[in-house]
């Protein structure tokens, strides 16, 4: 049975699956909805696993807490499918730089705080974070008010960075259980990342060779409007467009979604959330904006560094300090602890927008490799081909064929 947000509920489940969705029929009418996704692994292999098959199948059937609470949810211990155990979350935005996530990591451990979990995020000169925190000594969630109003005095000082820094910063200490990569699009997006132009007009030819084309039209026989995405195909494509709309109170009633590999064919017919489709030229604008901002948000080039060792306070400021010595930014993170291990990855750039330099990476590998395994792997730049002219089956006419009469 269909009700309001059950498709990024699906789309959530796999998208922490890491699958590769490379065709999805989605359609719903009434009270019913019925979705189909064609899916791989990372690697394009088929899904064998035993293990992983009755995950999808518990997380999705009839048992499941996506179609209403069934017994314990332990709502707020889930870092996409991890468990991490009592926390406290710490959600922070402000104006990103050089060596700002070794300053806020190295307050943290100055506080004896562990970082258990962790997702960064940067996109227009603008750094979101969700931290996941206990006390390094009981191991339980931070809750003293004098020490919370400590950190949260000396994190404000570390964000507000350049004196003459507009937007500054902020700190909060979060207590619902939202899905982390949708709470880091909700940050960004109150935030305004997405800009009077979608932050595309500025950067490098590469910027330009991957921007999303995105457009909103509305399909006045069927009373939909329709938002076509054409973009480079990339990990949580579509768990990041539904999720965008969702939030912005729209609903998807139907869309198809193709993948030729490289590039990625998106059609969503939506409607507003009372019924009424996109009908000012201003809300298509700003539904296209947004859009491009949380396709670019995830999109990252440089390198991508596979950090694992035995988990320790300390240990994140030690190394984003000596990423920062180094001369290399923090694109985006994803810190995670299973057992006693950290599994941290860390994608980086050169500051200046040239390509890193591998000296440097070996120069890494040699200072903190005697204390944790490092992989270092170059991230793909995008193909030299214009997303806009790549060649896709589309589905509008087929799929318009499928909707209901109004």
């Amino acid at each position: 049975m269909n009700k309001t947000g059950i498709l990024l509920e699906v789309v959530q489940v796999l998208s922490d699956l890491d699958l590769a969705i490379s065709k999805a029929y989605i359609t719903s009418d009434g009270g019913w909805f019925m979705d189909v996704f064609h899916v791989t692994d990372q690697h394009g292999r088929k899904i064998t696993d035993p293990q992983t098959i009755e995950y999808i199948e518990k997380a999705l059937g009839p048992e499941s807490n996506i179609f209403g609470p069934k017994g314990d949810s332990s709502p707020g211990r889930l870092v996409g499918m991890r468990s991490i155990g009592d926390h406290t979350a710490v959600e922070l935005i402000g104006t990103d730089r050089p060596g700002l996530l070794s300053e806020i990591f190295a307050v943290l451990a100055n506080l004896h705080c562990n970082i258990i979990a962790a997702e960064v995020w940067t996109h227009r000169m603008r750094v979101a974070c969700v931290l996941y925190i206990n006390d390094e000594a009981t191991g339980r969630a931070v809750d003293d008010s004098e020490r919370l109003s400590v950190m949260k005095e000396q994190l404000r000082n570390v964000l507000a960075g350049r004196g003459d820094d507009a937007r500054g910063g902020r700190t909060n200490f979060s207590v619902g259980s939202t899905h982390v990569d949708r709470r880091l699009h909700q940050l960004m997006r109150a935030d305004e990342d997405y800009g009077s132009d979608g932050g595309l007009t500025e950067g490098t030819d590469s910027d330009l060779v991957s921007r999303p084309v995105v457009t909103v039209e509305n399909c006045g026989e069927k009373a939909y409007s329709v938002v076509t995405v054409r973009c480079k195909d990339r990990s949580k494509l579509l768990f990041d467009i539904v999720c965008t709309l969702t939030d912005m109170l729209y609903v998807v009633f139907h869309a198809s979604i193709s993948s030729d590999g490289v590039y990625a064919l998106q059609e969503l017919y939506i409607r507003r959330n009372d019924d009424r489709t996109l009908d000012s030229k201003d809300e298509r604008e700003r539904v296209i904006k947004c859009i491009e901002a949380a396709i670019l948000r995830r999109v990252s080039e440089g390198f991508s560094l596979e950090i694992c060792g035995r988990d320790r306070v300390g240990l994140l400021s030690d190394v984003t300090r000596v990423l920062r010595e180094h001369g290399l930014s923090v694109m985006r993170a994803d810190v995670t602890t299973v057992g006693e291990q950290a599994v941290d990855v860390f994608y980086v750039c050169d500051p200046s927008g040239t390509p890193v330099d591998t000296r440097a990476i070996e120069a890494l590998r040699r200072e903190i490799g005697h204390t944790v395994m490092l992989n270092a792997k170059k991230v793909a730049a995008p193909s030299p081909s214009d997303p806009a002219n790549a060649s896709f089956f589309s589905f509008g006419s087929f799929f318009g064929k499928l909707l209901p009469n109004i």
